[in-house]
């Protein structure tokens, strides 16, 4: 009877481990099945599907569109035209037609207009210009956004992280927990030794419920900004990444603040926009100065006239064209408003230029030294894992020979814990620091490798 029930309890074991392994099989089936992504990924797949990227590229159509309006002030236009009229009856006066009983007429017309101060010239420009600043605007999102997609990026890869360094954590005190409950039983320890490693590991748990539940969320957040399938799997970032985004400004080795903002003056797309806009606003100044010059319209028409009943005194085609000369006189003072809206516009435009170029300034010199701030905190922070973590080590041995208390324990983990999560926040916020640095210096779509790029 006794062989009978261990052999059902071998089975059932067997059973249980076998479930097991086929539940880890498939999961990590499943696992495999998650594609790895790269931040390269992540901003192709931001590029193609964000809705924000796609509103500021239909901002760039508009643009364009508003150029092609311009180019149609300066060519001429081409119009058909045709009526027909139908009386009750004819009217006659002996053999002259009064009123017909039908009339017809109908023909083509060509009209160009053009101001002598050149207004038509001066707002094609002007919106051409606007639609390079349109561009450049467009640029300048695409920048932004993809700036707040890499902090998303290194956001899930931190919370993921800091997942690891708790999951280590309760793996740690659960040991200690188990060891301290073995000498509790042997009476070297107090129960207030089993107590406190109890409490220290249902807080490590609550403290890894929600870290996970923030992995849940970054993870979410990021999917919905790049334009994710609900299951991905990110990459870390490598050595060779580190090199890579290291060489943060191209033609800036040593890297130094006044190189970077050189740099950012000149490639800079807000910067470029800035100085377009003063250019625009130029522009428009000259097409309200240019409405005090008289303008030119010039018509030519074809026109045929068909009646029933017809007469011999009818008229029934003609061809003639014509010039015309206006010149405003007075308007109500329309005139000087227009040119007092256009000049203040353009001081608003120098300004803005102005105001952009000291905001660039200082963005620079504040991601210069949020780079070397992270820089020195990361191998700071490298050196303080080391360390705690043989301090950790040390003082569990010490407690397994009963030199050391649980109290010691205790902070050994938690200086070991709180070592892991800054030197792992810092190793991303460096990253972080890397990209922002390349934003502020106007290097940063330069130097992304898309994989379209790369094919």
């Amino acid at each position: 009877m006794g062989n009978v029930r261990i052999l059902a309890v071998l089975s059932f074991i067997a059973f249980v481990v076998s479930l097991i392994l086929v539940v880890s099989f498939s999961f990590a089936a499943a696992a495999a099945d998650v594609p790895a992504i790269s931040l390269n990924d992540v901003y192709a797949s931001a590029l193609d599907k964000a809705e924000r990227i796609g509103i500021s590229g239909q901002d760039v159509v508009i643009a364009d569109r508003g150029k092609d309006k311009a180019l149609a002030a300066l060519l001429p236009r081409l119009s058909a035209f045709y009526s027909s009229i139908h009386y009750s009856d004819a009217k006659t006066a002996g053999t002259m037609i009064l009123q017909p009983d039908a009339l017809r007429n109908y023909g083509a017309r060509v009209d160009y207009t053009l101001s002598l101060g050149g207004k038509e010239f001066f707002a094609r420009n002007a919106a051409s210009l606007a639609a390079d600043r349109g561009r450049l605007d467009s640029e300048a999102v695409k920048e932004a956004y993809l700036i707040t997609v890499a902090g998303a990026y290194f956001d899930v890869l931190r919370t993921r992280k800091l997942a690891e360094i708790s999951r280590v954590s309760i793996e740690r005190l659960t040991r200690y927990r188990e060891a301290a409950a073995t000498r509790l039983k042997i009476g070297e320890v107090t129960k207030t030794a089993v107590l406190r490693a109890e409490a220290e590991l249902s807080g490590a748990r609550s403290e890894l419920i929600r870290i996970e539940n923030l992995h849940i969320y970054t993870t979410a957040l990021l999917a919905r900004l790049a334009g994710l399938p609900e299951s991905y799997e990110l990459k870390e970032p490598t050595k060779e990444d580190e090199e890579r985004l290291d060489a943060v400004v191209p033609g800036c080795l040593p890297l130094s603040v006044l190189c970077a903002r050189e740099r950012a003056f000149i490639d800079r797309p807000e910067m470029k926009a800035a100085d377009l806009l003063v250019s625009v606003s130029k522009a428009q100044l000259n097409a309200v100065r240019s409405s005090y010059f008289p303008t030119v319209s010039v018509e030519g028409v074809y026109s045929r006239l068909d009646q029933r009943p017809d007469s011999v005194l009818t008229n029934k085609e003609s061809i003639y064209g014509g010039v015309r000369l206006s010149l405003p006189i007075f308007e109500g003072g329309l005139r000087v408003a227009e040119s007092g809206e256009a000049q203040a516009k353009l001081r608003q435009a120098e300004l803005n230029l102005s105001d952009v170029r000291k905001t660039i300034a200082l963005e620079v010199e504040q991601s210069y030294l949020d780079l070397v701030t992270q820089r020195g905190m990361l191998k700071s922070l490298s050196d303080q894992v080391s360390f705690a973590r043989e301090n950790y080590h040390a003082v569990s041995r010490q407690f397994e020979f009963g030199l050391a208390n649980s109290l010691d324990v205790f902070d050994a983990n938690d200086l070991l814990v709180s070592a892991e999560r800054q030197h792992s926040s810092a190793w991303y916020n460096y990253f972080v620091a890397l990209i922002k640095m390349q934003r502020s210096a106007g290097s940063f779509i330069k130097t992304i490798a898309l994989p379209t790029q790369q094919k």
